[in-house]
């Protein structure tokens, strides 16, 4: 509990304050002992003195703390400090005892808008929005956890050129059948018809030209055409959400096209501080720092020569939108690393029109590719991109036969849709976000290994002992007796230090490193230290407030990254 770790910080603090006023004891987790204070070299330094012997009397004001069974100096002066089980069963009764397990509410709640999946209308997700829709929702999830208001944005593109020639394909087939055909989810068949009639039909071409000169003058005939593929798409959006178990709802998505009325008021603002530069009848700003590779200062392109608008534009008033209307005080942007310069250009113009503030952050949480066995792309095999739904439908399908093959015999529908979820949102949150992962179903759907259907099984398992009591046999107050229930002990206590960390960095990652040596903690723990069989009642209830508390921070650490932890499997 972080309250635990501000005693040890509080209680170290004061003895380094005894020998230099304010000075830092550099308190961190160590693989040595509990806990290393790493200060006494900077500080000896500045004193002139020998950094051992600093350590040597830090450490002999520490000694007699009833937070520490031991202080021991190592090295040239690392304080080594090992909790006392008092200090630890008083920080597990309190993790026992908070509806959060110990996880901190943030002090001050932030608004934080977070963007992410961002699919385009009339195309079908594939496994290129995998990541952005994963990673995003759990970093959702992370930051409600702690107590902030968190805002989803879809960021959908839903406006431009390609939607003449849909809505002049959609009349072709008729209204109807066209939204029967993009209700069955074949929405990239619809978007081909639409290209291929394009590129080999010049009258069709030409229609699809003037439908776009009229949707962009508002024809209302045109916009009503163009709110029924909208629609469609979402729908079929929704669909993929809810397989994946997404918070994205309609109700968060923000086109581009909510943007297009705010788009002359972008470049007025900019215009009016002084930052519109017009070059080639474009207007542009040109943020310091940015190059191209002749050297010459990089434009950002904020209204092209044709008097339209593209991604800067848009970008630029999503953040204004966000600031003024919503009220953010952080925005993550969820998008794949290849559009890290964009967004540094976004995001430095912002600040230049002083939109973006000490008060109000805004983050690129990039993130790399999903790669196929043969490390390259991950396609078909006849070359297409992998369709998100049909990538799910897989997985659901190759879970129950797992399941199947290893016995299940509960709710199997149920249960290899949440462990296919698991596998999949595991596979890609367990990778540091800013690496390519290779997508392997064997690997995936494996009860054993660092895999999310080994955290669900553990957490299943850990859920059983409790249905397998017969004598009535209750958790309890905890003793720590053996070394593997103080080492799962001191893991539990982790939690709310992890959580930080994963938020801090925006990385998932950290949460499920730590839930899967949690899960091997509890391992280590259960074969050494007998629960139902323990002869001592008093050690048995002990024990089982140990596997209580393991099975919660599972469920919540799962939770946290929109995995399901079923009761039984």
């Amino acid at each position: 509990m972080s309250s635990l770790y501000e005693q040890v910080f509080a209680a170290t603090a004061a003895a380094f304050g005894s020998v230099q006023e304010g000075a830092d004891p550099v308190v961190r987790v160590s693989d040595r002992a509990d806990y290393q204070a790493n200060g006494a070299m900077a500080i000896a330094k500045t004193l002139g003195r020998n950094p051992r012997d600093l350590a040597e009397e830090v450490a002999g004001m520490l000694r007699g703390n009833p937070l520490f069974a031991k202080v021991e100096v190592a090295g040239p002066g690392f304080i080594n400090l090992d909790l006392s089980a008092s200090a630890v069963i008083a920080g597990l009764e309190a993790m026992a005892q908070s509806h959060t397990l110990g996880i901190d509410r943030a002090p001050k709640s932030k608004t934080v808008v977070i963007d992410y999946s961002s699919p385009n209308v009339a195309k079908e997700m594939h496994v290129g929005h995998l990541r952005s829709t994963v990673i995003g929702d759990s970093l959702c999830r992370l930051f409600e956890l702690t107590g902030n208001h968190v805002v989803r944005r879809n960021h959908i593109g839903d406006w431009g050129t390609p939607f003449g020639m849909l809505i002049e394909h959609l009349l072709d087939l008729g209204e109807e059948s066209a939204v029967s055909e993009l209700g069955m989810g074949d929405l990239d068949g619809f978007y081909r018809q639409a290209r291929t009639k394009f590129d080999a039909d010049g009258h069709f071409r030409e229609r699809s030209r003037q439908r776009v000169v009229a949707l962009q003058g508002g024809d209302e005939e045109t916009l009503r055409l163009w709110r029924v593929l909208v629609a469609e798409s979402i729908r079929y959006f929704d669909t993929v959400y809810q397989a994946l178990n997404v918070g994205l709802q309609e109700g968060d998505v923000r086109g581009e096209s909510f943007y297009n009325d705010q788009l002359d008021a972008v470049v007025r603002d900019l215009d009016a501080k002084g930052l519109i530069v017009v070059s080639d009848g474009a207007s542009c700003v040109f943020p310091p720092g940015f190059t191209n590779r002749d050297g010459e200062p990089l434009p950002l392109i904020v209204r092209k020569s044709d008097e339209g608008y593209g991604y800067a534009a848009t970008d630029l008033a999503a953040i204004r939108d966000r600031i003024d209307d919503v009220g953010a005080d952080l925005m993550l942007y969820v998008v794949g690393a290849p559009q890290e310069q964009h967004f540094a250009m976004i995001f430095a113009v912002a600040t230049m029109a002083g939109w973006l503030t000490e008060s109000v952050e805004a983050v690129h949480v990039s993130f790399g590719n999903v790669l196929g066995p043969d490390r390259k792309m991950f396609k078909t095999r006849s070359g297409e991109t992998v369709k998100l739904k049909a990538l799910l439908d897989e997985g659901i399908e190759r879970s129950r036969a797992a399941l199947i093959e290893r016995g299940e015999r509960l709710d199997i529908d149920l249960i290899a849709s949440q462990v296919a979820m698991g596998a999949i949102k595991y596979a890609d949150l367990s990778t540091d976000r800013q690496r390519d992962y290779i997508f392997d179903w064997d690997r995936m759907l494996a009860f054993e290994g660092n895999t999310g259907p080994y955290l669900q099984y553990a957490h299943a398992r850990i859920r059983s002992i409790f249905r397998r009591i017969e004598d009535g046999s209750a958790p309890g107050p905890i003793s720590l007796t053996e070394p593997q229930e103080r080492a799962l002990a001191m893991q539990l206590l982790a939690l709310p230090g992890v959580i930080q960390s994963a938020i801090e960095t925006y990385s998932p990652s950290k949460l499920c490193t730590y839930l899967f040596d949690l899960a091997q903690s509890f391992t280590a723990f259960y074969e050494a230290c007998p629960v139902l069989k323990a002869q001592d009642q008093a050690l048995r209830s002990s024990r089982l407030s140990l596997c209580e508390l393991t099975a919660s921070t599972l469920r919540v650490g799962l939770s946290a990254l929109g995995i399901d932890a079923p009761e039984q499997m």
